[in-house]
């Protein structure tokens, strides 16, 4: 009965999201088409929402530099941590205020981009909560103009609905998922991405490939994100390790930002699973980087799918260029999953998370059945056992 509610659950919020406001970011080429965009709409005054270390490299200066040549004026919010804290989401939401700001840019990765979005849900609900909003739909109202400037290539998050938070007193993290969090426009400037740590690029990378993976194996895609999602994992298989060993290489760092932007389109519509689950509590309990949780548990949980998605797995292999033409579905999907493993090695990717602790996992496997169902359109509806064995396989012990 519990699986069969799921599903029940799962396809009427399927039928229902056809008549949901999904939209495509448009796209801006640099950052004088950007002050150009604000000033023709009015907004005379913006808030920068970003993090201490970009501001340090001085990956702002050049927006700055174009909004104060238009007359704009800014203020830069800079103390976002990973995985964004209810906290961070007010301190912007008071700079936004005093500022009397108009719009909003988030500059950064995902966790920026996530406590942006949850300030444009605190401005339009100016009396609710944050965790009045968790959940599905709780939003409803427009935000403020809000643009993306991604200098990460794999969350995705210039294309998402969703904002997701951190309570730091329950070390909980959690969603507001809503179609008015969509940014309205993306800058992708391949050059911003340059700068990041190699194992920085590796984790965001396959945070970008657990994106396209999952909305393609779920009971939710559509020929749309089908068809992103096979080419966002093509780009990564072909331009991740690249971009990894040869930071500079502009090529490589520009297809990374379209693998990512195309795997935010697709599971933007066709949702997540069982793996963003599981890394959501990683990332709420330990701060453990998201993109890293992924990549660990991935391979697992696509193990224990084991002949439930043979054929999307060997479409997959086919698109990372991991399938053999002799080979039954079976055997290509498993040489995809070996595709991802073999990629993790390359990249100094562990197999074991070793802040984990055991006497965590019944908490952590509460949590990750709690976000997983009813929602998410997973191939394989898994229970607290499930759950807890996938923490068994990723704790060093």
């Amino acid at each position: 009965m519990y699986k069969l509610y799921c599903r029940i659950y799962q396809f009427a919020f399927r039928l229902a999201a056809v008549f949901l406001p999904f939209k495509r970011p448009e796209f801006l080429r640099d950052f004088t088409a950007l002050a150009e965009l604000l000033s023709q709409k009015g907004i005379q005054s913006v808030l920068i929402v970003t993090d201490a270390g970009l501001v340090r490299k001085g990956q702002h200066t050049e927006m700055v530099r174009a909004l104060g040549d238009r007359d704009i004026r800014y203020v830069i919010y800079d103390k976002t941590v990973p995985n964004p804290t209810i906290e961070n989401t007010e301190e912007a939401l008071e700079l936004y205020r005093q500022g009397h700001c108009a719009a909003i840019i988030a500059l950064g990765g995902g966790s920026p981009m996530d406590c942006a979005k949850a300030v444009g849900a605190r401005v339009a609900h100016p009396k609710k909560s944050i965790s009045q909003m968790r959940g599905q739909l709780k939003v409803r109202k427009a935000i403020p103009l809000l643009i993306a400037v991604p200098t990460t290539a794999g969350t995705g998050s210039e294309t998402t609905l969703a904002a997701v938070v951190t309570d730091s007193t329950t070390h909980e993290k959690y969603g507001i998922v809503d179609p008015v969090l969509i940014p309205s426009y993306a800058l992708l400037e391949p050059k911003l991405t340059v700068s990041l740590p190699s194992h920085i690029t590796a984790w965001t990378g396959m945070d970008a490939l657990c994106h396209a993976v999952e909305a393609y194996i779920g009971h939710s895609n559509t020929a749309q994100t089908r068809k992103d999602a096979l080419k966002a994992v093509e780009l990564i298989f072909r331009n991740l390790y690249t971009a990894f060993s040869d930071g500079q290489n502009l090529i490589a760092r520009k297809n990374m930002q379209d693998a990512a932007f195309l795997a935010g389109l697709a599971f933007t519509r066709a949702y997540v699973g069982n793996i963003h689950a599981v890394a959501h509590t990683l990332s709420g309990q330990y701060g453990t980087q998201h993109g890293l949780a992924n990549a660990v548990i991935m391979p697992y949980i696509l193990d224990m799918y084991d002949g439930k998605v043979d054929k999307p797995l060997s479409e997959l292999a086919r698109a990372a260029g991991a399938a053999v033409a002799a080979a039954s579905a079976h055997e290509n999907a498993k040489a995809f999953i070996a595709a991802i493993r073999e990629l993790n090695a390359k990249m100094e990717i562990p197999d074991k998370l070793s802040e984990l602790k055991a006497e965590d996992i019944p908490l952590l496997a509460e949590r990750a059945l709690r976000e997983a169902n009813p929602l998410y359109p997973v191939p394989v509806i898994f229970r607290r056992e499930d759950m807890e064995k996938v923490y068994g396989y990723i704790l060093r012990k």
